[in-house]
């Protein structure tokens, strides 16, 4: 329980920060504990030892990016659309609520919406061979591959949600960064 009231927690301070850092903030009304509480209201009520192969977990090199505020806008969309379209697969349905996903998906919807209005119209944002958002993209193909490898099972999908939770706080640090 104390760890879903700090992602809870981290959610809420998500929200806010992005409600406050951005040049057209105006933009941004949320319900933040909301967000989390239904990711964690997908979560599965069972209690099964799951034993996966090649879980993909968030690379570790995203975290000691130092990234311009543009930067961290751009890769905090590029994490949010992948989330949107991970979680929107119809085989997602099967294992949660419809009615905690739908409202996950519609903030998602919202917050990239939002976020994608505020980016400069840079078309070059990043430069060099570590490009953050080219280990986005293999990160969610990874989960994709890991779904299929697993035919898309509820253990699978629990384990995608978890990576969710720890997006959401990934983009919550690269929010802070744009301040």
């Amino acid at each position: 329980q104390p760890c879903l009231q700090h992602n809870t927690l981290a959610l809420l301070l998500l929200i806010v920060a992005l409600a406050t850092s951005l040049p057209c903030h105006h933009l941004w009304i949320y319900d933040a504990g909301d967000a989390l509480q239904l990711l964690q209201d997908m979560g599965t009520s069972t209690t099964q030892p799951c034993n996966l192969q090649e879980q993909p977990f968030f690379p570790d090199a995203l975290l000691h990016n130092n990234l311009h505020p543009h930067q961290a806008a751009a890769t905090a969309l590029r994490i949010l659309q992948h989330l949107f379209h991970t979680l929107s697969r119809s085989s997602s349905s099967q294992h949660w609520p419809t009615q905690a996903r739908d409202h996950l998906l519609n903030k998602l919807q919202h917050h990239i919406h939002h976020l994608d209005q505020c980016l400069p119209d840079d078309a070059m944002l990043f430069k060099g061979p570590r490009n953050p958002l080219l280990t986005i993209n293999k990160y969610f193909r990874d989960i994709h591959l890991f779904l299929q490898a697993h035919n898309h099972s509820a253990c699978a999908w629990d384990h995608v949600r978890l990576e969710a939770r720890t997006c959401f706080q990934y983009v919550d640090r690269l929010i802070r960064r744009m301040k």
